[in-house]
């Protein structure tokens, strides 16, 4: 995939996917409140930051290189 591509392809992720993530993370948090009860903030935390890094990975390869000049 040339450079041209990949910043299009992540400035469309960035814009569109990461906030419908977003969005996908805190319903899973808020559905876990209902079904479990209040977790504690320690869980909560693990959670965020588990899947904060968890919706890099599939996307690593497009990333890489994207702010270096052509």
């Amino acid at each position: 995939m040339n450079l041209k591509t990949r910043k299009r392809l992540s400035l469309l992720i960035l814009v569109i996917g990461l906030p419908l993530y977003i969005v996908a993370a805190v319903t899973l948090v808020n559905w876990m409140d209902a079904r479990l009860g209040r977790q504690p903030i320690l869980v909560e935390v693990a959670v965020y930051v588990g899947l904060g890094i968890l919706w890099i990975l599939p996307f690593k390869r497009v990333f890489s290189g994207v702010g270096r000049g052509e």
